[in-house]
């Protein structure tokens, strides 16, 4: 789930901004998103899996799941830092209900990618790509 992000759009740039702060503090670089708890499968999910990411009610956006690392957040807490491949792939849209913690998709149930099944979509606007899917003209 994509808390507070309104669209792909706003995921791009969040992300952007969240990378050049890493940066200009001295971070690696990586594109990280930080989570409560190590997933139990970790293994398992580096090897081919991805974030999928819920925007307004519909997986949009997957992105590829580079690793896990332990990290001490505010407090000395432990955390999860997921680091994530920088590149964003639209998905075909799919109805989710916002979801908290790790929930795990089977191949059968993630959605396609877009590129894939509609290559003529995968440029276009996702309200438009959805309606234009709706009416079976792509």
């Amino acid at each position: 789930m994509a808390v507070g992000i309104d669209s792909v759009d706003h995921l791009i740039r969040r992300q952007k901004e969240r990378l050049e702060q890493a940066r200009a503090d001295g971070g690696t670089g990586d594109l990280r998103h930080f989570t409560r708890n190590m997933p139990r499968r970790a293994d398992e999910i580096t090897q081919d899996g991805s974030i999928y990411w819920i925007i307004r009610g519909y997986v949009r956006i997957r992105q590829r799941i580079l690793g896990f690392e332990p990290v001490a957040g505010r407090e000395g807490r432990r955390r999860c830092a997921v680091l994530l491949d920088p590149e964003l792939v639209q998905t075909v849209l799919q109805p989710r209900k916002p979801i908290q913690g790790w929930r795990y998709l089977d191949l059968a149930a993630a959605p396609d990618d877009l590129d894939a099944v509609a290559p003529e979509a995968a440029g276009l606007p996702a309200p438009l790509a959805a309606e234009l899917r709706e009416l079976g003209l792509i």
